[in-house]
């Protein structure tokens, strides 16, 4: 008869601990970024010389929504005038995706030694 694998006990503590770790990676990851001053940057604003909405580029029926909202050409030329950047550098993507694909491949190592060791636990007796 086979002796039912029992996993490792962890702590309540240890538990704790463990998520209190991962939320402050999770906040780190994503707020990198903002303190490095990464984000945002690509944006640009060409506001005309003469401020109407046609030179904005409105219709009637996008001037009808700025106005319900309380707009005026002025107070909404900043807004609508302001493009984002989107052009990628490859040497950044290039080292995002040798990052993450690094990662999954110690993903899969870690997890298939931790596996084979659970087997090993489990049948090799």
């Amino acid at each position: 008869m086979s002796k039912h694998y029992e996993p490792p006990k962890q702590s309540k503590l240890g538990q704790l601990f463990d998520s209190a770790f991962l939320l402050v990676l999770v906040y780190v990851a994503l707020f990198i970024p903002l303190i490095l001053g990464l984000t945002g940057a690509g944006s640009t604003t060409h506001i005309p010389e003469e401020v109407n909405w046609d030179t904005l580029g409105q219709n009637p029926t996008m001037q009808a929504q700025w106005e319900k909202l309380g707009y005026t050409p002025d107070s909404a030329a900043e807004i609508i005038s302001t493009r984002f950047d989107y052009t990628i550098n490859p040497i950044l993507l290039a080292i995002t995706a040798i990052v993450i694909i690094g990662y999954f491949v110690f993903l899969v190592k870690v997890s298939d030694k931790e596996y084979r060791e659970v087997i090993r636990e489990k049948f090799d007796q």
